[in-house]
């Protein structure tokens, strides 16, 4: 098997691994994971809500509407992937960044404007460059 075969092959089990853990893992859980990797600010950014609302939502007081735990989910769906190969400064310094492949845009905004689909083929390719 080649080593770029290889590498394929490892973005694709862990790609799967992420997709899973971003479907079973529960809300407080996505949240405070979140948190703890981008900090509150860039959450709450995130998902279109100001501060308060994200530790309401880590706590479980209220639940996030459907539209941001969407994006809530596809951020930790992302970040578990690149986690696979990188710490977490870099990680977050990928989501707050500008992307090439994403027009230089940073991957935070292009989640927030709906471009998950662009910034899940640019953490990929991050990935397999490593």
């Amino acid at each position: 098997m080649s080593s770029t075969t290889r590498r394929t092959s490892e973005t694709a089990r862990t790609s799967a691994d992420a997709h899973r853990s971003a479907t079973t893992e529960v809300v407080t859980s996505i949240v405070g994971f979140l948190v703890d990797l981008l900090g509150t600010k860039l959450t709450a950014h995130l998902a279109q809500v100001d501060v308060s609302t994200i530790s309401r939502w880590r706590s479980g007081k209220v639940t996030p509407p459907v539209e941001a735990e969407k994006r809530l989910r596809e951020t930790y769906q992302i970040s578990r992937l690149l986690l696979q190969g990188d710490a977490d400064h870099t990680v977050r310094a990928w989501f707050i960044g500008m992307n090439p492949q994403l027009d230089d845009e940073s991957p935070i905004e292009a989640i927030i404007d709906g471009n998950v689909k662009g910034a899940l083929a640019a953490a990929r390719s991050f990935l397999d460059a490593a």
